[in-house]
């Protein structure tokens, strides 16, 4: 997979780090992007059929969590170039010369390969494929490859922070099935309405730092066209678990009535007028990460709390 991009393309590595705090590395990890993925893979942990033992558990999302943050140090240190450009991200460890990328590469080299492996003895090899897969998925085909070549980057890219739940899921079972993969969908289809509502306000960011995100390939107005087809898709797939039966009514109230709120915001970027402070795009952005936390949030609770789904009270 190395070979996606040529070697002659790779950004150049810093050789100047300075003094590195016990946070600079914890920033590496991208710690917020780390606390979401863990959330929905312990989602599909939860909802999972069968049993796990607390340990066996534990080391699961452990290993979910170390892999989330070897895939944010490895694209920290190949996109420290255009980090240094943009004002969201001049202030990362890298840029500020705080750690050398070289250093950051073998940081989340380890954690990759600690993680993998670590799921690999404790849990299962099928969670630990899936584990791999993901890193190298955001690694080399996001990062590497789709991120500064095609305004898809997140379309595309957006399945390897979609696929921990199947990974919880995995973790439990040693399988896949229809419940876990819907998660799965649920998550690949909020990506894209999630990222370019920051694209909207962040644009200057990334045409100065030469990333081809939508706004800046195809426009402003294109991309609050494809929010609002996005939020529409997403609301109706996010109300789909309760069809499935393994969503109750916690989930249908919270799908439903922030599905709905996602669609109304939307409607409101599609129809922006302040395209310099984008104040629609920045409401739109922390909405949708209300959406995904209720959504993950509220079908751990009927799972935890035995709350039935529609289907197990007859009217499934």
């Amino acid at each position: 997979m190395s070979a996606a991009v040529p070697s002659s393309e790779m950004p150049p590595l810093s050789h100047a780090a300075g003094f590195a705090t016990v946070a600079d590395y914890f920033a590496l990890l991208k710690p917020r992007v780390m606390s979401l993925v863990l959330f929905t893979a312990l989602a599909g942990l939860v909802i999972a059929p069968g049993d796990i033992n607390p340990f066996t558990a534990f080391a699961a999302l452990l290993c979910v969590a170390l892999g989330a943050g070897a895939s944010g140090a490895l694209n920290m240190a190949y996109d420290a170039d255009i980090d240094a450009l943009m004002q969201r991200t001049a202030s990362r460890p890298i840029p500020r010369g705080a750690i050398a990328a070289e250093e950051a590469y073998a940081f989340g080299t380890v954690f990759a390969v600690a993680s993998v492996t670590m799921m690999g003895l404790f849990v299962n090899l099928l969670a630990a494929g899936l584990l791999a897969f993901t890193i190298a998925f955001y690694y080399f085909v996001y990062t590497a490859w789709l991120k500064r070549r095609t305004p898809q980057n997140i379309v595309i890219g957006g399945l390897a922070g979609a696929l921990p739940p199947a990974i919880g899921w995995a973790a439990v079972t040693g399988s896949l099935d229809v419940a876990p993969l819907v998660l799965v969908a649920i998550i690949f289809l909020w990506t894209p309405p999630h990222f370019w509502a920051l694209s909207l306000y962040r644009a200057g960011d990334y045409a100065r730092a030469g990333v081809p995100m939508l706004p800046v390939v195809a426009g402003k107005r294109e991309t609050r066209r494809q929010i609002l087809r996005y939020a529409i898709v997403l609301c109706v797939a996010g109300i789909s678990p309760v069809a499935l039966g393994f969503g109750g009514p916690l989930y249908l109230a919270a799908s439903a009535g922030l599905g709905a709120w996602f669609v109304v915001l939307s409607l409101a970027v599609s129809r922006e007028r302040d395209e310099v402070r984008e104040p629609h795009a920045r409401k739109l952005f922390l909405v949708s990460i209300l959406y995904l936390f209720a959504l993950f949030a509220a079908l751990i609770v009927e799972h935890l709390a035995s709350i039935p789904g529609f289907d197990a009270v007859g009217l499934g």
